[in-house]
């Protein structure tokens, strides 16, 4: 039998306390998120609620240990309501508050759905009911664009339907707007899009049902003359079949086009200054309850009850404070943009210099990961628009004459050089690179493709016109 020994041993571990954790999660969390979890917190912790008030950043913050103490927290609300009262925002909410905000509510409706826009026509359709059921089964198995996710004659066997019935109830549906609902895959709804628009005997038709694939690779010369026709007719076909829609059920999508919120503004000043403020509307404002802190101070308060709202106020004070940092980082970082990014607010994309996290990291005295957690799903609005924090940030390359440019700067020479192009001889990525080098800009032609690619921009034969 082996001898079994008994030791000790000494070492050092690095762990994150329970605030420093929470912390982090409210840095990296986005606008939604943080809503998120803040009203999760609001519906746990009774002793939170949440202010009209917007709490001010620019104050700054009490010593770690003196916030922890009751005397604090009491002398903070006590300014809070003085300054409330000197403001004349404490009046009585009213039943005609309460009428006006339920009206609002009210008045909130949620967007149609595809589902619900088709059973809103099938319910005002004249049908028999096998009819109806089948086009009931219909609806009940199209995907978000609004296409069949299995042949008709399979879900009529899995339904017990007859062919008819579900032929008749597939017609139904696909006379359903909007046009193109209820097909296998993208020709047959561009087909039916045809149908109703301009008939079956087309040449748009004809080349959607004999001609897709060729169409898709620009190959013009060769459907004139399958179809007996010119070029340019087939380049004006080519073009209304462009402005079919490959998914007809997008327009019901509520998540096809989400509204975002941008954390931080960056706007000049009366002097013509740059500066970054912070939106803030959109998150909610905490503060600890009075009602229950002064149920601590009261003598018949239970002593579990006392201890209970104890680290109910201290779990409300960690999150509160965890919100102000977030804020704090975020103008912090937007300074710092400005102060890198000069240029880019003033000319644009094409400007936008190279630059790290570390660079940023450094000037503020925090960690890369800190940076990169700060950015993560934030939002700045510029002068040329919203653009993703994380997006300031990025290589670049050396221009011949010294100056140093982004990528997203190369981006926009590439995209520059494509809408000056002439339609009928596009530039290859060759072309593109050459075109750069003359810039002094020099890239590989691979690196000229994956920045194409990243643009949206089809390859040059496929962009040529006729």
């Amino acid at each position: 039998m082996p001898d079994v020994f008994l030791h000790q041993s000494l070492s050092q571990q690095q762990t994150l306390a329970p605030q420093m954790r929470k912390s982090l999660e409210i840095l990296q969390a986005s606008t939604l998120e943080l809503t998120q979890l803040v009203q999760q917190a609001l519906e746990t912790n009774p002793v939170l609620e949440d202010l009209t008030e917007i709490i001010s950043l620019d104050e700054e913050g009490p010593d770690p240990d003196e916030a922890d103490s009751l005397d604090y927290m009491n002398e903070t609300d006590d300014d809070w309501r003085d300054r409330t009262i000197l403001e004349g925002k404490s009046s009585p909410w009213t039943s005609e508050d309460e009428e006006r905000r339920q009206r609002v509510y009210d008045s909130i409706v949620a967007p149609e759905t595809l589902q619900q826009h088709l059973q809103n026509q099938l319910d005002l359709a004249m049908v028999e009911p096998e009819v109806r059921e089948a086009a009931q089964a219909i609806l009940g198995n199209l995907d978000d664009r609004g296409f069949l996710d299995l042949p008709a004659k399979t879900l009529a066997q899995r339904m017990e339907i007859r062919p008819k019935p579900m032929a008749e109830a597939l017609a139904l549906v696909q006379s359903f707007d909007p046009a193109g609902i209820g097909a296998s895959g993208i020709p047959e709804s561009l087909l039916l899009q045809l149908e109703r628009t301009t008939g079956k005997d087309t040449i748009e038709y004809k080349i959607v049902r004999d001609h897709l694939e060729d169409l898709a690779r620009k190959r013009h010369p060769q459907i004139a003359r399958a179809l007996g026709t010119t070029v340019e007719r087939i380049a004006e076909a080519a073009s209304r079949i462009g402005r079919l829609t490959p998914n007809p059920g997008g327009e019901f999508d509520p998540t096809g086009n989400p509204y975002i919120l941008p954390d931080v503004v960056i706007e000049r000043d009366d002097d013509g200054n740059w500066y970054a403020r912070l939106t803030g509307e959109h998150l909610p404002n905490l503060r600890i309850n009075d009602f229950y802190k002064d149920m601590i101070g009261k003598s018949g308060t239970d002593a579990k009850a006392r201890q209970f709202l104890r680290d109910q106020i201290r779990d409300g004070r960690s999150l509160i404070h965890a919100i102000s940092l977030r804020q704090e980082t975020i103008l912090a970082i937007a300074h710092k943009l400005i102060e890198h990014q000069p240029l880019f607010l003033t000319k644009g994309p094409r400007h936008l210099r190279p630059l790290t996290m570390n660079d940023i990291a450094d000037e503020l005295s925090l960690h890369a990961t800190t940076i990169s957690r700060a950015v993560a799903g934030k939002y700045v609005f510029t002068p040329h628009g919203l653009m993703e924090m994380r997006a300031f940030f990025a290589t670049g390359y050396q221009t011949s004459d010294g100056a140093e440019v982004s990528n997203a700067g190369v981006r926009e020479a590439i995209q520059q050089l494509v809408a000056a192009e002439n339609p009928s001889k596009p530039l290859s990525d060759e072309v593109l690179m050459k075109a750069l080098d003359k810039q002094g800009i020099k890239v590989a032609r691979r690196t000229v493709a994956k920045y194409r690619e990243q643009l949206n921009i089809l390859p040059s034969h496929l962009r040529k016109t006729f």
